[in-house]
């Protein structure tokens, strides 16, 4: 049996009829930027995140750049972000001008721990962005706690864990504003690049609205210097039909990763994900660690299983990042994760029988290595 690492067909094929009536409402709307699609996908997304305000714009990225450009920081100021995430979200850090400055994560989660928050926090700090990492919340009641001691804003690196909560607070609620990916391989995708900001902060919102839109809330007068960063109506659309059944697919992803739960555990030297008390977790990854992370990556392809790893060089030693001045041994738990994660298939519409193969196919792997 080949088992993609990632297959959409289930899902996809599942709400055919609805997006493909999407499709047409938009094409034959003749109206493509900032219309009624995008609006009413707003209004959606913000209920649906228990906040005020939605916005959508062109993708992640776009998001964290501009809620960092909406809270006005900038060059001398100091962003703390985890030292082991996806490089976007210290490029968008480096896009206001700002620097990224690294804290190593909590050890079972992966989460970025609030106490090496605290130890990195200096006069130039001007926020935070905890990352819900492969789909499990932060944190986030000491996150806030630290923020407010300190006087920092929180922004929100939702990007995976749509629908995730802490204490019962869903994720992309608690900061002072917060950024999303739509990317297709999100919990909540698009079909194409997508992204949007949410906050209870009106200002902030309209802040974010203007930049995304050249500067400008009215055709040709600008008012700041903006950018082209909006979502376009097509993507709304889709991501509106996709939104309504975004739980019941999360409720899969659950359901797979309680199967992988059982099956792997007690193998050989993996560690399964932990989920903190008080968070829970929508599993955008299903990610395990071992030392013989490549022989087994190796394995599993041999056995037609595609996995990936997520992520293998951590941002700070990225060549783009060499100026900061870090060394390998800088963030060694950053650094260890990156060398014995692997993500392995979950996706909605996989039955019990691959979550076995896939264990199956592990277990043989440490078998033969006996």
């Amino acid at each position: 049996m080949t088992i993609p690492f990632l297959n959409f067909e289930p899902a996809h094929q599942a709400v055919k009829t609805e997006m493909q009536q999407a499709f047409e409402q938009v094409y034959d709307s003749y109206w493509y930027i900032m219309g009624k699609q995008l609006t009413e996908f707003e209004t959606a997304y913000a209920g649906f995140s228990d906040t005020r305000f939605a916005v959508g714009v062109a993708n992640g990225l776009d998001a964290l750049h501009l809620s960092l450009k909406a809270l006005g920081i900038g060059p001398g100021d100091e962003v703390i972000v985890p030292s082991n995430t996806y490089i976007a979200t210290a490029l968008a850090v480096s896009y206001v001008g700002a620097t990224p400055v690294f804290a190593e994560p909590d050890p079972k989660t992966y989460n970025i721990d609030p106490l090496n928050i605290e130890a990195v926090i200096t006069p130039k700090t001007k926020a935070i962005i905890p990352v819900h990492l492969y789909g499990q919340a932060c944190d986030m009641q000491r996150i806030m706690e630290i923020a407010g001691r300190h006087n920092l804003f929180v922004i929100e690196d939702n990007a995976q864990a749509h629908g995730a909560t802490f204490n019962n607070k869903i994720t992309g609620s608690w900061g002072h504003i917060n950024g999303t990916s739509f990317y297709p391989g999100k919990n909540l995708g698009a079909l194409g690049d997508a992204g949007g900001v949410t906050t209870n902060d009106e200002a902030l919102a309209q802040k974010v609205k203007v930049l995304r839109n050249y500067g400008s809330q009215v055709k040709y007068k600008n008012e700041v210097i903006g950018h082209n960063m909006r979502l376009d109506e097509l993507q709304a659309a889709f991501l509106k039909v996709k939104l309504k059944y975004l739980m019941q697919w999360t409720a899969q992803r659950q359901q797979i990763a309680a199967w992988y739960d059982e099956a792997l555990n007690g193998i050989g030297d993996l560690i399964l994900p932990f989920t903190q008390e008080g968070a829970t977790h929508v599993y955008h990854l299903y990610v395990i660690r071992t030392v013989q992370r490549d022989a087994l990556q190796q394995h599993l392809s041999t056995a037609g299983i595609g996995t990936l790893i997520h992520y293998p060089i951590p941002p700070h030693l990225q060549e783009a990042y060499l100026h900061l001045g870090y060394a390998a041994g800088d963030f060694p738990l950053a650094e260890a994760i990156a060398a014995t994660t692997l993500s392995i298939p979950l996706w909605p519409g996989m039955t019990r029988q691959m979550v076995d193969t896939v264990a199956d196919t592990i277990k043989a792997f440490y078998e033969r290595a006996i």
